[in-house]
């Protein structure tokens, strides 16, 4: 005889399903802010009701959707990150986020982080899961010799320069954000500056 699953069980599993499903009519994009629910719900084979069920809102359905797929970068970068250096992983990051097809999802992520910023309770998920590869670039500078204190101060400060120069890249694209990469990590400690773009 099979194990009865709960109904929170049976919610979890439909919701997952769901994002599941999101994922794949949007891939690597996000659903524009102006779409409406039912317009997304149209796409992806489902209904309104649905999605506000498992969402609550659009602004709901875009957190899942983006928090989802910022995982599925995250666990690349974190495989990378075990062969990696402290200012390698600085620029896998800004590679992974500056690639075109990435667009749709930088604006998508400012764009939710505007959200949390004035309802904070309704974006609890997302808001901690913020801190994940600041703590994978804090490991990386301990396993360089930072003490603990100062390698979670540099991760941190670094995140957050990163995010600044990718809003500078969505609002000003020409503002050669690049160049200012490879200013934090010489800023760091005066090592030599990895490529912060392919080629000779």
């Amino acid at each position: 005889m099979g194990v009865a699953l709960s109904s929170t069980e049976r919610t979890g599993d439909a919701r997952e399903r769901l994002l599941a499903r999101l994922l794949d009519t949007f891939g690597e994009a996000l659903p524009p802010p102006g779409v409406s629910l039912r317009e997304i719900a149209a796409r992806t084979g489902t209904s309104h009701a649905l999605l506000r069920y498992h969402f609550g809102s659009l602004s709901g359905v875009l957190a899942a959707v983006l928090g989802a797929q910022r995982s599925r970068d995250n666990e690349a970068l974190v495989e990378a990150a075990q062969q990696s250096t402290f200012d390698d992983l600085v620029v896998a990051i800004w590679r992974t986020y500056t690639r075109p097809e990435q667009l749709s999802r930088v604006r998508g992520f400012f764009h939710v982080v505007g959200l949390a910023a004035y309802d904070p309770e309704s974006f609890r998920e997302f808001i901690d899961s913020l801190g994940d590869l600041t703590g994978v670039l804090a490991s990386l500078a301990e396993r360089e010799g930072v003490d603990a204190e100062e390698a979670l101060t540099t991760a941190s400060v670094t995140i957050a320069a990163i995010r600044g120069l990718l809003l500078q890249e969505v609002l000003t694209p020409a503002a050669h954000s690049e160049d200012a990469v490879a200013l934090i990590l010489r800023m760091r400690g005066g090592q030599p500056v990895p490529r912060t773009r392919p080629g000779p």
